[in-house]
């Protein structure tokens, strides 16, 4: 049995922010969290995405992506769950049984953006760099005894 907090990161398509935000949370604190991510309406990951996150050095090539009503329904239990979706979407995840938190970041998605290739890869890298900046400051903040307590 683990001691790890579960916490599970949701977005639309399981394709691009929720994907980046397990990635870094496993990369900073995976031995305080078992992390997973879903979709709302689960789709191909974001090929743009997985090149962004290869220059940090996280291979996210070979991930898949996975409903969160799918979680839902086989009575899987998340201590802390976090959209990162806008706010008319995060309000469409289910509530999990014995859920302590639920938080809601809201990033722009990858998947909208228009422009050159260049201009939308610049762009999904703001985005990375504003979710691993969101993660190291809440792992830093979860580390205290009484995060958890609230």
């Amino acid at each position: 049995m683990s001691d790890k907090h579960k916490l599970l990161f949701v977005c639309i398509h399981n394709s691009a922010r929720s994907q980046m935000a397990e990635a870094f949370l496993k990369k900073y604190a995976a031995d305080i969290f078992e992390v997973e991510s879903a979709g709302l309406e689960p789709a191909d990951i974001n090929p743009n995405v997985v090149a962004v996150m290869q220059e940090v050095g996280i291979d996210l090539s070979q991930k898949g992506t996975q409903d969160v009503f799918d979680l839902f329904r086989k009575g899987r239990m998340f201590n802390v769950v976090v959209t990162v979706c806008d706010q008319a979407s995060a309000e469409r995840c289910p509530i999990f049984p014995g859920m302590t938190r639920r938080l809601a970041w809201s990033f722009a998605d990858p998947g909208a953006f228009r422009g050159s290739h260049e201009e939308v890869l610049q762009q999904t890298r703001a985005v990375r760099d504003q979710i691993e900046a969101k993660i190291m400051d809440f792992v830093a903040e979860a580390s205290h005894i009484d995060y958890w307590i609230k």
